[in-house]
């Protein structure tokens, strides 16, 4: 027999036994100060709560949204609880002096302050590297303190405070490794360290200096993404700005960067196509050994990625941020440009990317992302099922091939992409909106070229190939596909005469002389046309559309205990 208890079992598992989480997504340098236990004092100046505290008192801030990376999720209990206390310490001097019953200047009572608010952002809704808007707006916050790196992408709606959680470096083993690969002091050499450890770039380029690297330039954090080097001005060793014309007329290609920590993949491909080379020091044990980096066989898979969607018939905008400041600007354009190359566009969100997310939209040849310029580059994108490039590629992919020339530049983010033109149509707009008004637009500059003397029809076009495997593409101009219907509907909106007396606007099918091609407001469709020609089930209820119907009987009916069929009383 069991013996009895003497105590109540303990239902909760001991803090010294909680298992630490370790996100993959997130550099190994934070996964490991995650790791490692700190004392208070530590964390205190990790999280700068000072500064904080000052900079949310200075705006009279009283909701505070805090917005952690999964690695940082840990510390995020203690850091509210000491912001907290740090935000009631800074009003106690203010709210000391007026006791029960004071009154202000104009003998009015003063009302009490309102204690501040604060709020943990987990589970962001895109990348962790951007500024979550979308939830911060769930709580309706006045700030978001955003912790760990960042992209520093411009937002739309709410102030933003970083606080980029400086990490510890060993200085020595830093200036060992900067003597040991750059040994002629006179070379031309520039210093960036990732946001995490900036803290450390000015007392290294000091030392440096002082040990004769003359040539040696600085680097400084500020919010310019577009920046030669994105989010860093570049200072003299002092940490001094260089003045004009200096400034301008710097080449970067004369320069070697040497970075302190691995930068993440969209910043490694934008400063090895901007600089003569780029040394990368690792900072934890997880990342690859030191040395210099070679991008050309990852700018090359790029390339090859890009290509593959230069004969793509439809193109989706993937939207993955709602937070920066013009990516609605962004998306029009992109439209726009996808629609003057003929091609079909839908635009479609879905928050974190992922290839099973994907996948349900089988019509869908390529994906475009629209994000910030570190987010909208999808590293493994093996998994997939359609490629997934990025604004800048999308440019590159969509021009002819007579024009298309790699350059080795790269850039991820939509702070690149160009205003769409703005363009006057002489006729009134279709239904279909704006994107359906651009293809209505290439359909008319098509017209003008067929009364030039030009293009008569599609079959009368020059053939395109894919360039990857030597095949004959025919569908990679869809929207470039003019029917009898789509004239009609021209014609009788500009109040001309319409040129086929037959021509039926509101039919859903157009009949042409090889195929038919599902058309929504008169305009084609190839999502329609995939839905009609390639799905195999097209919604609840298709699975029966060939069976005969049936007799309506009457079922069983009655209690769960015994059911009667029909009028007979019988148990079933």
């Amino acid at each position: 027999m069991a013996s009895e208890l003497s105590a109540p079992p303990v239902l909760s598992t001991p803090a010294i036994y909680l298992v630490e989480h370790i996100d993959p997504a997130v550099s190994a340098a934070e996964n490991e100060a995650q790791a490692q236990k700190r004392s208070d004092d530590e964390l205190h100046s990790i999280y700068e709560i000072a500064r904080t505290a000052r900079e949310v008192q200075h705006g009279r801030w009283k909701r505070i949204a805090l917005q952690f990376p999964d690695s940082m999720l840990g510390d995020a209990p203690w850091v509210v609880q000491t912001l907290t206390s740090e935000l009631e310490s800074l009003s106690e001097p203010a709210s000391s002096v007026g006791t029960e019953g004071a009154s202000g200047a104009d003998g009015e009572p003063q009302v009490p302050t309102q204690p501040a608010r604060i709020y943990i952002l987990a589970d962001t809704s895109y990348s962790s590297c951007c500024v979550d808007e979308i939830a911060a707006e769930h709580i309706n916050a006045d700030v978001v303190v955003h912790y760990g790196r960042s992209c520093l992408s411009p937002t739309s709606r709410l102030p933003v405070i970083h606080v980029f959680t400086q990490h510890a470096l060993d200085t020595d083993a830093a200036l060992a490794e900067f003597e040991r690969e750059f040994p002629d002091k006179d070379s031309k050499l520039v210093l960036v360290a990732d946001v995490t450890y900036q803290g450390h770039v000015q007392g290294l380029a000091g030392e440096l200096h002082g040990r004769g690297y003359g040539a040696l330039l600085s680097t400084a954090i500020v919010h310019d993404p577009m920046g030669r080097i994105p989010n860093r001005k570049i200072t003299d060793w002092q940490g001094i700005e260089l003045a004009e014309p200096l400034s301008s007329e710097l080449d970067l290609k004369e320069y070697s960067v040497f970075h302190i920590s691995s930068p993440p993949t969209a910043l490694l491909l934008a400063l090895s196509s901007r600089v003569k080379s780029l040394y990368i020091l690792p900072t934890s044990a997880a990342a690859s050994s030191a040395g210099t980096t070679n991008t050309q066989r990852l700018l090359s898979r790029r390339y090859g990625r890009l290509m593959s969607l230069a004969t793509a018939g439809v193109i989706g905008i993937l939207v993955n941020t709602l937070s920066i400041s013009n990516y609605l600007a962004s998306i029009d354009s992109i439209r726009k440009q996808i629609a003057a190359a003929g091609k079909k566009s839908y635009t479609i969100v879905v928050g974190k990317l992922n290839p099973a997310k994907l996948a349900n939209f089988a019509e869908i040849d390529g994906w475009v992302v629209i994000g910030c310029w570190e987010s909208s580059l999808v590293e493994d994108d093996a998994g997939f099922y359609r490629p997934v490039i990025t604004p800048f590629e999308l440019d590159v992919a969509l021009a002819n091939d007579e024009t298309r020339v790699w350059t080795g530049e790269w850039w991820g983010g939509i702070e690149a992409v160009k205003p769409a033109p703005h363009q006057e149509s002489e006729g009134p707009k279709p239904h279909g909106g704006g994107i359906e008004a651009q293809e209505d637009g290439g359909a008319d500059n098509e017209a003008e070229e067929c009364e030039d003397g030009g293009i008569d029809d599609e079959e009368s076009e020059p053939p395109q190939f894919d360039l990857r495997t030597g095949k004959l593409i025919s569908h990679s101009r869809p929207m470039r596909a003019r029917t009898a219907g789509t004239e009609a509907a021209r014609d009788g909106d500009s109040g001309e005469a319409p040129r086929t007396a037959d021509a039926s606007f509101a039919s859903a099918l157009a009949l042409r002389p090889k195929a038919e091609l599902a058309m929504v407001n008169g305009v084609i469709s190839p999502g329609a046309e995939f839905l009609r020609s390639q799905r195999t089930w097209q919604g609840l209820g298709s699975d029966f559309s060939a069976e005969d119907s049936a007799v309506i009987e009457e079922g069983r009916s009655g209690v769960a205990r015994g059911y009667t069929v029909g009028e007979d009383e019988r148990r079933a």
